[in-house]
């Protein structure tokens, strides 16, 4: 048996108040008195199961996201390889949390998921070499790349197919470690047969590379997220669908999608 992963998770207790803390294996939240990337401390608060709701587990400024950064996800899009890497902006209010609803836009006709490996940022990162940006990653999370993709090709950059409220599930924790060969794998519904399975060392852009470039040209914030590409098996939900986000090691982000 693995031994779990410390989980780091954000919270929301019945009164309102916003916590960051240490899920426990009892599902108890050990409740910490800053974000932990900004070298969060315990405190005398410990929150049983019944008594809080686990929201997205950061509250970026940005989200940064990379598109087609895996081969077979580009060909699949009938495109070459970018040979740097591809970079795009979600607007934060697009985030929900683990459980939450994506919300199917009257606008489109063609929703698609994209199951990705997320990275938070820890620290000010600013025209880092790939050495530095790796100390600034400081831990991983799953994220879904929610895609209005009749959108997409219609206006020909991707604010408003990607930029949708509900279109960043994020979560439902963080973890600090993560192995480099990890597998990401998307489901839909009941079908135990994965839509998208690839591993996370098949990147073009590793996560260091992908860190180091976007700080040559934004600063990245402590609680920002990285979203580092999908890999091949993007397709389409429909209205009622469940779709679940699994990666080794960090574990699974399932939502639904309802009428907007």
């Amino acid at each position: 048996m693995e031994i779990m992963a410390q989980r780091y998770v954000r919270v929301q207790s019945p009164d309102g108040h916003i916590y960051y803390g240490v899920l426990q294996i009892s599902m108890n939240v050990q409740v910490l008195d800053a974000p932990p990337w900004l070298g969060g401390q315990p405190i005398d608060l410990n929150l049983e199961p019944d008594s809080y709701q686990i929201l997205a587990p950061c509250s970026p400024s940005k989200i940064v996201a990379v598109g087609k950064n895996y081969a077979d996800h580009a060909a699949e899009m009938g495109t070459p390889v970018p040979s740097e890497p591809l970079i795009f902006l979600k607007p934060p209010t697009s985030i929900v949390a683990n459980e939450a609803e994506i919300r199917y836009p009257r606008t489109s006709q063609r929703v698609d998921y994209e199951g990705e490996l997320a990275l938070v940022i820890g620290d000010r990162a600013v025209n880092c070499t790939p050495e530095e940006a790796q100390t600034k990653i400081w831990g991983y999370t799953i994220a879904n790349d929610v895609t209005a993709r009749d959108l997409q090709q219609r206006d020909g950059q991707w604010t408003r197919a990607k930029g949708f409220d509900t279109f960043c599930p994020l979560g439902p924790w963080i973890v600090r470690e993560l192995n480099p060969g990890a597998r990401l794998q998307t489901f839909l519904n009941e079908d135990s047969k994965p839509v998208q399975s690839g591993c996370i060392d098949e990147m073009v852009f590793p996560p260091d590379f992908l860190v180091s470039y976007i700080s040559q040209v934004m600063t990245l914030l402590p609680g920002d997220v990285v979203l580092t590409g999908t890999p091949l098996g993007v397709g389409p939900l429909n209205i009622g669908d469940r779709v679940r986000v699994e990666i080794e090691g960090i574990g699974r982000l399932e939502n639904t999608v309802a009428a907007r």
